[in-house]
């Protein structure tokens, strides 16, 4: 049995697909387990459960020999994700599969790599199996974008034209279900990207391109992109530093795609401009 945490999110809800459409048994977790029979119906185990309440993650575990652990970002993400290791290991898992960041270290100038670093470390001295998903910028994330670009014709940055791994998370959901049904490829650490890296200029012209519309890139100063993001778009102070903190890692460090997707599926990754066509509605003007 695979259980899988965070199976009402946009990896573990495509990792869910992949598995039910390979009909490998499995577990959902969700604090909200009547959205996973509203889209699965009994293809899939949907049972109730909350990452902060370690009764609730003991029960789930229980007779299941692999997880999917992924959480939401939060300064208690350490805290919380070591909680469910641990239950995890005393319930009797044998393989954890981690979503994960891009370069995690204990000195990386991004928090969120930080704290994913330290909850690594928990799984290598856990004593199970362990594979760790470290996956770049998502796609679905570009919605985001999706309300000043179809209002105001405009994308906000701090990245100048530096360039941006990004991937599609059905491609990370088809590698953690690769990890969970293929011996070969569990225990690994996996540095994800899609096929190229993409400036927000880059992006700005696509979407021109694709919505037959002018889109503009606008470059700002960090420290105004986060007082923007948390006094604008209301988003909590942490989450506005990380975002401008990985754009200006973007700045730092140059960018390169790595070819692991197509070397574990046998395919290439999606590509940046299929999914802008597939979510083109976003984009344009209601």
């Amino acid at each position: 049995m695979i259980v899988i945490m965070g199976a009402t999110g946009p990896t573990g809800g495509a990792l869910l697909d992949r598995l039910v459409a390979l009909g490998v048994p499995s577990r959902a977790l969700s604090r909200d387990p009547d959205r996973i029979r509203a889209r699965f119906g009994d293809q899939t185990e949907a049972r109730r459960a909350d990452a902060t309440e370690p009764d609730s993650l003991r029960a789930a575990f229980t007779g299941a020999s692999q997880l999917f652990l992924t959480m939401v970002n939060s300064p208690a993400q350490v805290d919380i994700e070591t909680r469910a290791i641990r239950i995890a290991v005393e319930a009797g898992v044998e393989h954890i599969v981690k979503l994960s960041a891009p370069n995690p270290a204990p000195d990386s100038p991004v928090a969120i790599a930080r704290w994913h670093h330290a909850i690594e470390e928990v799984l290598r001295g856990s004593g199970v199996t362990h594979t760790e998903l470290r996956p770049y910028a998502f796609m679905q994330k570009l919605v985001h974008l999706a309300p000043a670009v179809a209002a105001r014709g405009v994308i906000h940055g701090a990245m100048r034209d530096a360039a941006c791994n990004y991937i599609d998370c059905r491609d990370i959901g088809d590698v953690a279900a690769a990890a969970l049904t293929r011996p070969e490829v569990a225990g690994g650490a996996y540095t994800l990207t899609g096929s190229r890296a993409v400036s927000y200029p880059e992006l700005a012209d696509l979407l021109s391109t694709l919505l037959d519309r002018r889109i503009r890139y606008v470059d700002l100063p960090p420290d105004q992109l986060r007082r923007d993001l948390v006094e604008h778009a209301g988003m909590p102070g942490w989450l506005a530093a990380h975002l401008v903190e990985i754009q200006q890692l973007a700045v730092d460090h140059l960018e390169e795609p790595t070819d692991t997707v197509a070397r574990l599926l046998g395919r290439p990754p999606r590509t940046l401009e299929d999914f802008l066509r597939e979510n083109l509605g976003h984009f344009r003007l209601p």
